[in-house]
């Protein structure tokens, strides 16, 4: 096994800038290991998160040794998901600066709870361009190129490699978190090497990207996949047969294996919002919107979900949906099993008092015990939110089956803070702002003006 730190880490000469050196400086690792007489005729490459984004960074000009990679949680874009115009993911490219600064501190191990008090108060710092300073004592451009340059800037030129996907040839087999931060990338470049031929693998577990027991179970299948997988394609074999995708399907609570991503047999089913609460088939009747008040002063929390905190994942959303910025819509009790497997979009009719806007939609189950477990969100920010108008937000994908006798919820919000940057109302860049003005939101479900969340539901003979 050879392990390689990045440059400017741990020992390793040059100066750290993350994302923009791991091309050149991955070719001429490669370039060297295979030169060396212990080095042999076959590599698989393995790793997870940023481990394995700098090997995509190479990934279309690997020497022949190389025979498989084995990524892990961890896509070809990394960052450039988090940057998004229309969505300030804040919390996790802020604590990801914060980690590489600190992480080569004295008893840097030790000092966790003491960072995590610090991230806390900085993510809520205005402007939030002293917030680094406020977490690590010191500027990180790194964090500074986050809060001031989306993901359209010169600034992240280079450091995204999706477009190298598709010349890759080597096997490769790839592990993902249904909460994972870089789920809906490492999707994409599964997609991307089955519609170039090759023939990759995919496992999707319950997981997320950083919580304890997840890593424990995700690196076990890591550590099945290389053995299985990595070794036979080193030996020049074929790897024992499997299903190309196998998914762990949530609320079944089972593992699955499928021919594809996004499986066949799932079709898009429109849920439409209903006055009352209500969340059902057919189309609403007229009815005036539900109303809600948003104050980035006392932002909608995040619970759960998609994060790097140590309440990532499913969790209990009861108390977030008891929140007055909270408005939500159920179904009735299922009589049957609902199977949601694929991409989940909402499509709400939406205005608010202001011109700047967030909406946040969230997917729920539940429970006969009232428990709401959430499955899947999303969130979209507007620039032009003062007249009604349809609102596409794209929420993460899953595998889910609601239960008979459970029922599907859907919330809807304005945030979810500090996961996402809190919209503070007026306009202002995230990174500049230190007025927060409070918005009167509106939600409409009515003939011409229909909100409804989309779901890719089985077909009764996949059930």
């Amino acid at each position: 096994m050879l392990i390689q730190s990045t440059r400017g880490g741990f020992g390793s000469g040059g100066v750290f800038d993350p994302l923009r050196q791991e091309r050149e400086d991955g070719a001429a690792t490669l370039d060297w290991l295979v030169r060396q007489p212990w080095a042999g005729d076959a590599v698989v490459l393995v790793g997870p998160s940023y481990l394995e984004y700098v090997q995509w960074a190479v990934a279309d000009r690997l020497p022949p040794q190389v025979k498989a990679m084995i990524p892990q949680v961890t896509e070809s874009g990394l960052t450039l998901e988090f940057l998004r115009e229309d969505g300030l993911s804040l919390e996790t490219p802020f604590g990801w600066g914060v980690q590489v600064a600190v992480q080569e501190r004295r008893f840097a191990l030790f000092r966790q709870r003491s960072q995590a008090k610090k991230l806390k108060q900085a993510l809520e710092t205005l402007p939030l361009v002293q917030a680094d300073v406020v977490a690590i004592g010191h500027r990180s451009d790194y964090i500074q190129d986050v809060l001031a340059h989306p993901e359209n800037h010169p600034r992240w030129t280079g450091i995204g490699h999706r477009r190298r996907v598709a010349d890759v040839t080597v096997g490769v087999s790839s592990i993902a978190g249904w909460y994972d931060i870089f789920l809906p990338g490492q999707l994409r470049d599964f997609r991307t090497l089955q519609e170039a031929g090759r023939r990759p693998r995919l496992t999707v577990g319950p997981w997320t990207h950083a919580g304890r027991a997840d890593l424990l179970a995700g690196s076990g299948v890591t550590l099945r996949e290389t053995l299985e997988f990595g070794l036979a394609h080193a030996r020049g074999e074929q790897p024992p047969e499997r299903a190309p995708v196998r998914l762990f399907v949530m609320g079944e609570e089972t593992w699955r294996d499928f021919a594809s991503w996004p499986p066949e047999g799932h079709a898009p089913q429109r849920f439409h919002l209903h006055a009352d609460g209500v969340l059902a088939l057919g189309p609403p009747g007229g009815s005036e919107p539900d109303r809600y008040r948003y104050d980035p002063a006392d932002p909608t929390p995040a619970a759960g979900g998609v994060r790097m905190a140590p309440d990532a994942g499913r969790v209990d959303n009861v108390a977030l949906e008891a929140r007055a910025d909270v408005l939500t819509y159920t179904t009735a009790v299922l009589g049957e099993d609902v199977e949601v497997i694929g991409d989940v979009h909402a499509e709400i009719c939406f205005r608010s008092s202001l011109r700047f806007a967030d909406v946040f939609v969230r997917l729920c189950d539940v429970g006969p015990d009232g428990r709401s477990l959430n499955v899947c969100d999303g969130l979209t920010s507007l620039r032009d939110a003062g007249e009604p108008a349809a609102v596409t937000v794209r929420m993460w994908p899953t595998a889910h089956r609601f239960r008979r006798g459970h029922r599907i919820r859907v919330q809807v919000s304005s945030g979810a803070f500090p996961r996402y940057a809190r919209n503070p109302g007026t306009g202002e860049p995230h990174a500049t702002a230190v007025t927060l003005r409070a918005a009167d939101q509106e939600v409409h479900h009515a003939p011409g003006r229909a909100s409804a969340i989309v779901l890719p539901v089985a077909s009764p003979s996949v059930h």
